[in-house]
């Protein structure tokens, strides 16, 4: 156990003065604060670039649009900081030769291996970290502040991240390539990807598409933000009027995310005014 200690220490210092763990630091805090933004101004950013008559097709920010856009954008930056972290940990010391010394010194081999991952998934929970503070901030200022329930969705997100960096380890541990593990790498992300699009496959992983915490982030809010006050999803809770004028349960007027509900949706608004002539 002491061996692990200096080890990991040796390992979390080497990523502090390597710049790898300011790096990821540095991107996931970008992410959990564009998350937020991204998912308030996109509607204007569409009306200045498509013009009004496409921004009435996207629906009112939510507070689940927040906290999908976190999920969306951990799955993808965050998997790839992920990879880029974990390619070269076994294959760089193996090719300068430094791998050969340390475990010349009374090291074991699990020892040596179970440091770097350790150091790796320490940087990796504070990169999490520093996002999902940072995107709780945004979404109670721009939208409502969230329950205690976000840090499951956070925790998950680290899962994730963390299996994608084991595999590539694991690769550039058995390979001895930064090369070939960074194609490991890849490769599991776009295998993830790809088996994210079936149902039965997709609904269990902890980082899709957003889709999940889109439909699940209404129940994430607690109580308004300071600046939600009027403006639309500002406030789940409250029931409001569908496009027929009558009253509508809270939430109901909250596009599926499930599947093509997106599209499916967009589609029906955009009929809507032909069927209204007839």
């Amino acid at each position: 156990m002491r061996a692990l200690a200096i080890l990991l220490r040796k390992e979390l210092v080497e990523q502090w003065r390597t710049m790898r763990l300011p790096s990821a630091i540095a991107l996931f805090l970008f992410v959990g604060i564009s998350s937020p933004l991204l998912a308030r101004f996109t509607p204007q950013i569409i009306q200045a670039v498509a013009g009004a008559h496409l921004a009435g097709l996207v629906p009112p920010p939510q507070v689940g649009d927040a906290v999908a856009q976190f999920v969306k954008n951990m799955g993808q930056f965050g998997a790839l900081m992920a990879i880029v972290l974990a390619m070269g940990s076994v294959a760089v010391e193996k090719e300068r030769g430094t791998a050969a010394f340390v475990l010349s010194k009374p090291v074991g081999r699990v020892q040596f291996l179970a440091a770097k991952l350790l150091a790796l998934t320490a940087t990796l929970a504070a990169g999490v970290l520093a996002a999902g503070l940072a995107t709780y901030l945004y979404t109670g200022i721009l939208f409502a502040w969230l329950r205690p329930g976000f840090l499951v969705t956070a925790a998950l997100t680290l899962v994730a991240l963390t299996v994608f960096a084991t595999f590539t380890f694991a690769a550039s541990t058995l390979t001895g390539s930064t090369a070939a593990a960074a194609g490991s790498g890849f490769v599991a992300l776009v295998v993830a990807g790809a088996v994210s699009v079936f149902p039965h496959v997709g609904g269990v992983q902890p980082v899709r598409d957003g889709r999940a915490g889109a439909a699940d982030g209404a129940g994430l809010a607690a109580r308004p933000g300071p600046g939600a006050a009027g403006r639309p999803g500002g406030d789940r809770g409250r029931p409001g009027r569908g496009h027929d004028g009558r009253v509508q349960a809270p939430g109901a007027l909250m596009p599926r995310r499930r599947g093509y509900g997106n599209v499916h949706f967009t589609f029906v608004r955009a009929l809507r005014p032909h069927r209204e002539r007839r």
